[in-house]
């Protein structure tokens, strides 16, 4: 295996061992000795890749964040009330099955540490600029204030979240489809049409990608 092949695995490893220690135990607890020995490599191995903790937590935050941007992302050719229930169901989804994902979400909220990316917060940005787009279609409800809307709809996914922590049922698509079936007929604007929108989720497109240098598993 070429020399940089090797390199760019190792360091995907390290952040995926790092993850799941961070996700497990949050920053402060999680053990670089511990992420180092599940990752297979040795705390040299480590150093050459991430000076110090804090730089291995910045970057699971970053390949989260991608994965999100990607996963949330719609063509705007989905109505917007539709692409925002869909980016829903998408985050929902990656909370539930991607340790980076649910590592860089707990790290954006980690009292700590500060975060120069906050994933929360980005995740908001995601849900206004989708509400402002309905509002501009004309889709959204003039009596719900954008703001109300995005605020209502970052905050329950990121609650269900919370409570998944003790109950993952809190993240399965149905508990998100109920919340959509209670929430589109009073921010539609008509809505006989919002029943026509999917309150279930669409197809998952996230994920890290064929490009993406964290590997999905660490084989042990």
């Amino acid at each position: 295996m070429p020399k940089q092949e090797r390199a760019v695995r190792t360091r995907g490893r390290l952040v995926l061992s790092a993850a799941e220690a961070f996700d497990r135990q949050g920053f402060a607890v999680a053990s670089l000795t511990v992420i180092s020995r599940n990752a297979g490599v040795s705390n040299g191995a480590l150093h050459f890749h991430f000076e110090n903790k804090e730089a291995l937590a910045a970057a699971v935050e970053a390949e989260a964040a991608e994965r999100v941007r990607r996963a949330v992302g719609t063509p705007d050719s989905v109505p917007a009330l539709q692409a925002l229930a869909d980016a829903a169901h998408a985050l929902t989804r990656q909370l539930r099955e991607d340790v980076v994902v649910r590592a860089g979400f707990r790290l954006g909220g980690d009292a700590s540490r500060g975060s120069a990316i906050g994933l929360p917060q980005q995740w908001h940005r995601s849900v206004v600029r989708l509400v402002e787009r309905a509002h501009a279609d004309g889709s959204l409800s003039r009596a719900v204030p954008p703001s109300d809307t995005a605020a209502t709809v970052a905050a329950a996914v990121l609650g269900f979240a919370a409570l998944a922590r003790s109950d993952p049922g809190w993240l399965s698509s149905g508990t998100l489809a109920g919340f959509w079936r209670l929430l589109l007929p009073r921010i539609a604007a008509d809505p006989v049409e919002s029943g026509r929108l999917d309150c279930e989720p669409a197809e998952f497109t996230g994920g890290p990608g064929p490009a993406s240098p964290v590997v999905t598993s660490l084989g042990r």
